[in-house]
């Protein structure tokens, strides 16, 4: 098991745009991203800016009602996921893993909000956690097995 970390403060909404556009660029199917952080900072729109990475031009929405938004459209398909009004059981009933392995889906990026709800977590995972601060969102990347190389490339300003 690989473990990689990537910390950062993202000042507005097209830096947190920005990161979003590099994850959907260099992530491969197969990729979890697991979403942590208040209401408010910053998740639907880094998800809105993996799907621009991705190539999808159709408007993506928090699925907070519908449990999960497919995007077909883009170089991966884009699974969004909000877990907010779930509790753990409720979650496991939803066989998530069904997603990430390819059983009932085309492989894709899959983006999970609230994933502290998750009763089990994937074997190959990025946790991004977003928190805000005076100047602006600290972002804290977590990821297992997954390279955070394209990173190095990132600027926030």
């Amino acid at each position: 098991m690989t473990i990689n970390t990537f910390n950062c403060i993202l000042i507005d909404t097209n830096a947190t745009m920005h990161l979003g556009i590099l994850l959907g660029q260099y992530l491969s199917a197969g990729s979890v991203i697991l979403l942590h952080g208040d209401l408010g900072t910053g998740k639907t729109t880094l998800v809105q800016g993996i799907g621009k990475g991705l190539g999808i031009t159709e408007p993506i929405v928090s699925p907070t009602f519908t449990l999960i938004n497919e995007y077909t459209e883009g170089r991966l398909p884009l699974y969004h996921l909000d877990l907010y009004r779930l509790e753990p059981k409720d979650v496991a009933a939803l066989h998530l893993e069904t997603y990430w392995e390819g059983i009932d889906a085309d492989l894709g990026i899959m983006a999970i909000e609230w994933a502290e709800r998750l009763p089990y977590l994937p074997p190959i995972y990025l946790s991004i956690c977003l928190n805000h601060t005076s100047s602006g969102r600290q972002v804290e990347l977590f990821a297992v097995d997954i390279s955070l190389d394209f990173l190095a490339r990132f600027q926030t300003n």
